[in-house]
């Protein structure tokens, strides 16, 4: 064989070499499937290390309404009252966790131009999961981007009929958040509900 011909044929096995090594670190042939992937942060918080003075700093004081039954759990209404945002600390100042939903029946929907900025990806982007999840997508992306929910089942609220896919992160260590509930409406498919916790919910 010339030695060009060595030359190519080396090179080409060290390219399948990468690539079957680049497949096997992303969790592809021979690593059981696809990897697991956790969540940090929901709306640029993270429960469990983020202090509720930083989500004050964040959105403001002007929207921020305290819980009657709960004086460490606070909600801001954005996109002119149409969405929430609620966030529940423990005593020691600490976020627990963060909830961000979508009403899609409420009557003040009309009242909002959904077409303009208020539902533009780039201003959901701000009340969205560090991996991009965001409220209004479509459910199918909750598991392209987190794979299979360790469970799926009906849920509902209100009238609304939901489905509630639920993951947990224990298994990537104590130090981040812990559970994640993904709520998608039933009959749009849409994407109305998340919630992040540092702990079991």
């Amino acid at each position: 064989m010339r030695r060009a011909s060595k030359r190519f044929w080396l090179l080409v096995s060290v390219v399948v070499v990468v690539a079957v090594a680049a497949l096997t670190m992303q969790g592809g042939w021979g690593a059981g499937g696809p990897k697991r992937v956790n969540e940090l942060t929901l709306a640029g918080l993270q429960p469990g290390k983020d202090a509720f003075e930083k989500a004050s700093k964040k959105l403001g004081k002007e929207s921020n309404i305290r819980a009657q039954d709960d004086p460490n759990a606070h909600f801001w209404r954005i996109n002119r009252d149409l969405d929430d945002l609620v966030i529940e600390a423990d005593t020691n100042g600490i976020i627990r966790d963060v909830t961000v939903s979508f009403f899609p029946n409420r009557t003040d929907r009309a009242e909002v131009d959904c077409a303009d900025r208020v539902y533009s990806r780039k201003f959901r982007t701000r009340w969205g999961s560090g991996r991009n999840l965001l409220l209004h997508d479509r459910c199918d992306r909750i598991e392209e981007i987190y794979g299979k929910p360790g469970s799926r089942s009906p849920s509902v609220r209100g009238s609304d009929k939901l489905e509630l896919y639920l993951y947990k992160f224990d298994w990537a260590g104590p130090d981040v958040p812990q559970v994640m509930e993904v709520y998608c409406d039933a009959s749009t498919q849409t994407l109305v509900g998340i919630t992040l916790a540092a702990s079991s919910l």
